[in-house]
């Protein structure tokens, strides 16, 4: 890890400031109130001009604020800095004026960040492609369970500019942070902050799988007391490495095998700890039981080791570790047990919308009839059908893209028997749950882990999980 001084960035007075907010939304709308009520002279620009943002729009210009809809390319006359809502692409016109006049980018975030006071929270932040919601909210539960003011906030939660400028004073903020976020925050400096895994995902968005683990890597510049990284997932180490932090923090390793020193892993049921202890070499201490966390799929048991390594990072005792987990709870349509049916077990992994989070979602069972299929999003299926074929008994195939899958699995599980459904309508669920009974056996999991985005059929991933649980109870009842 490189080392350098890092200072808090300089305050920013608002006051007469012309300032372009890039985008209404969830992060728009409260930006441009804030930035208004700090007295800049506020525009908002948006691409869209439907009635939902024509609502919006109404209520920011009886507040004194400009909005213009279905122009956002153009960089009005006066502008000094953009803040803009975290999923316009950096290649947009409107960024490219901007830099040409040498005027600042923000994000929601960097906005935050900003806006602290002198007595402001810690962040210990999280990103990384799959697991950043859960470990969040179980960083939150342990920093709780230590008695500490605290909320899950940024992607998720609380808005961080209501968590910044509320009135409610928090002793430390657990942040979940997206790629996009970390793109326009240059100098958000964390108290220690995790990398939990990279893997193929928004490409269109930036560009590049190096641009995508750049702004990740991000998170980590100027964290003062630890770099927390997944040893088995060597690009998040190398992203440490490059990090510019603060002297004296340290690279913390979670893993599910056994710890090395500086690290946090698994021995023989237990969560432990070789980093925060004294003398690591020969020292480890017992955090939790694995049965202590829900529900112990692998990929859950790292996000836990890896919250457990933040508070950990911040002081935190091990009792917390072990109590705060315990009260977790996971949040719907993640590895959620649904029921059990003729001894097969009904499992509702929606939120699975990748193949890397469908991969860690497929390890966890066998053997499993899957439901798959949906909005591909530019992903190959190979690698993930590969890994994870002598797992499946059957696979049940849904939605825009299944025919990506299908191929996938006749190349790599040409032994399995699919199920293709081609069918968009509302029963299209029920029609699944009902092809993947037939093919199930008792000891099975038939398993909803989509691999996919669910708008070519459903509103969200909530939506699809819940026609999944809805068509498994219809199952049950009717054994009734």
């Amino acid at each position: 890890m490189g080392s350098g001084q890092v200072t808090s960035s300089e305050p920013f007075d608002f006051q007469g400031k012309h300032v372009t907010v890039a985008g209404l939304g969830v992060s728009g709308v409260p930006a441009a109130k804030v930035l208004h009520g700090l007295g800049a002279t506020v525009t908002v620009v948006n691409d869209g001009a439907g009635e939902r943002a024509r609502a919006q729009a109404a209520e920011l210009e009886a507040l004194g604020i400009t909005v213009r809809l279905g122009d956002g390319d153009t960089l009005p006359e006066g502008t000094e800095l953009i803040v803009t809502a975290p999923g316009w692409k950096p290649d947009k016109p409107l960024f490219a004026a901007a830099e040409q006049a040498g005027v600042p980018v923000w994000g929601d975030v960097e906005l935050a960040w900003r806006l602290r006071g002198p007595d402001a929270a810690d962040w210990l932040a999280v990103t990384g492609t799959n697991g950043k919601t859960t470990t969040v909210q179980m960083l939150a539960s342990i920093l709780r369970a230590a008695g500490l003011r605290t909320a899950a906030v940024g992607n998720i939660g609380v808005s961080l500019l209501d968590a910044v400028l509320g009135e409610e004073k928090y002793d430390v903020l657990a942040v979940e942070l997206s790629s996009y976020q970390l793109h326009w925050a240059p100098s958000l400096r964390a108290h220690s902050a995790a990398v939990l895994n990279l893997a193929p995902d928004h490409l269109d968005w930036h560009g590049s799988m190096e641009a995508y683990a750049k702004d990740k890597g991000r998170i980590y510049e100027g964290n003062r007391v630890a770099c927390v990284y997944n040893v088995a997932d060597k690009a998040t180490e190398d992203l440490v490495r490059e990090a510019d932090v603060e002297e004296g923090c340290r690279a913390v390793g979670f893993t599910l095998g056994t710890p090395g020193p500086s690290q946090l892993g698994v021995v023989e049921g237990l969560l432990v700890d070789r980093a925060f202890v004294e003398n690591r070499q020969k020292n480890a201490q017992e955090l939790a039981e694995v049965a202590d966390v829900d529900p112990p799929a692998p990929h859950n048991i790292a996000n836990a080791l890896a919250a457990a390594a933040l508070a950990r990072a911040y002081g935190v005792p091990a009792a917390a570790v072990r109590d705060g987990l315990r009260a977790f709870t996971p949040d719907a349509h993640r590895i959620a047990h649904v029921a059990d049916v003729d001894g097969v077990a009904y499992v509702d992994d929606s939120k699975a919308t990748n193949t890397h989070a469908a991969e860690a979602s497929l390890a966890a069972y066998e053997p499993i009839v899957w439901i798959a299929g949906g909005l591909a999003k530019g992903a190959s299926f190979d690698e993930l059908v590969a890994k994870s074929a002598k797992r499946l008994r059957g696979a049940v195939l849904i939605g825009a893209d299944r025919a990506l899958i299908r191929e996938a699995l006749a190349r790599h599980a040409p032994e399995v028997p699919v199920v293709d459904l081609d069918r968009t309508d509302t029963g299209a669920m029920r029609a699944a749950v009902r092809e993947a009974r037939r093919l199930a056996h008792a000891g099975d999991t038939v398993l909803l882990a989509p691999a996919c985005a669910s708008m070519d059929m459903f509103a969200d991933y909530n939506k699809r999980g819940d026609a999944f649980a809805d068509a498994v109870r219809e199952l049950g009842s009717a054994e009734g």
